[in-house]
């Protein structure tokens, strides 16, 4: 892969093969983390009760510098010794913490997983058997359950039939992110010939990455949902969309498979920024959070042109007129 200048952020990272005579277990399950130690516990449980032991699973968390709760205490307390603790020397961000966790990892399969999600019963014997069928394939992912602060269900990932049977074919992915992260397991022979998450990248960072793999290694996703991520107020999502950062993001990521996927059409790409920033609009003004609702409104009438947006609000005044009728 070629390499430009350090300062160079849109260059994925490279990663470095693991040392040579190191020991080599199937699974790495990296769990980055950042003021989230509250939820930690449930997330290290998860993945314990299908512990297969050492010699086939090295698990560690990769804390980000947390300023508000100790991870590494709640490691100590649940690890019980079996579970490994890194902190990083500064915080450098979720894109940088999940850089941190490849390279730390060592197993051939590597999985990310958020310190506030879970993996659900089964799921690393579903992820094993579906990269022993498909040797082939670079990224295998289940779907996941949508969970609140709370632990209730609330919604479920996409199923993508077209990546059911394993497939190059990266049109699924150019509008949308179709898969959800605690669901995805990356071959680390992958990262080392195609390198990290890239830094220029935030939200939309392992949608990229996600779409990197199925493009250049095949993935398979499975119809199963066997992972579950937690949604809240305090997420980085949640913050990203309150200024509408999530969108900006979402436009670097569309420029990047612009640049490098022939399938790619901007006119459902702009469809979906339009169709998310007055979404986001109308949530915030619910919400009664005005300066979301500013910044959002702000990015909207950047990103609709002006005769679309005349024509939303003539539909939603009808809207509003036809709700004081009945």
């Amino acid at each position: 892969m070629t390499r430009s200048s350090p300062d160079d952020h849109t260059i994925p990272p490279a990663v470095a093969p693991v040392a040579a005579g190191e020991a080599r277990p199937l699974w790495s399950v990296m769990i980055p983390t950042f003021n989230c130690a509250a939820y930690l516990r449930h997330t290290l449980e998860s993945v314990l009760d299908q512990d297969p032991g050492p010699a086939a699973m090295q698990i560690e968390v990769v804390d980000d510098c947390s300023t508000r709760d100790d991870p590494e205490a709640v490691v100590r307390v649940v690890g019980g010794g079996r579970v490994e603790f890194h902190r990083r020397p500064a915080n450098g961000g979720a894109t940088r913490n999940f850089n941190t966790c490849i390279d730390r990892s060592r197993g051939h399969l590597v999985h990310i997983l958020h310190g506030d999600d879970l993996v659900m019963p089964g799921f690393y014997r579903l992820l094993a058997e579906a990269a022993e069928r498909h040797p082939d394939r670079a990224l295998l992912a289940s779907r996941a359950l949508y969970i609140d602060e709370a632990g209730v269900v609330f919604g479920v990932s996409d199923r993508v039939r077209q990546l059911e049977e394993g497939t190059v074919d990266v049109t699924p992915m150019l509008v949308q992110n179709r898969l959800c992260t605690p669901g995805v397991v990356i071959r680390r022979g992958f990262y080392e010939r195609h390198g990290g998450f890239r830094p220029d990248l935030v939200h939309t960072a392992d949608w990229e990455m996600w779409t990197r793999a199925i493009g250049a290694g095949g993935g398979v996703v499975l119809p199963d949902a066997a992972a579950q991520y937690r949604e809240f107020a305090a997420n980085d999502t949640s913050r990203l969309r309150r200024q509408a950062d999530n969108l900006r993001d979402v436009e670097r990521a569309f420029r990047v498979f612009a640049a490098r996927y022939p399938a790619f059409d901007w006119r459902p790409a702009r469809q979906r920024l339009e169709h998310e920033a007055a979404a986001q609009v109308d949530l915030f003004r619910r919400l009664g959070d005005r300066e979301a609702h500013a910044a959002n409104l702000a990015y909207y009438r950047e990103a609709a042109p002006p005769l679309r947006r005349a024509a939303r609000r003539v539909k939603a005044a009808l809207h509003r007129i036809a709700e004081r009728i009945a």
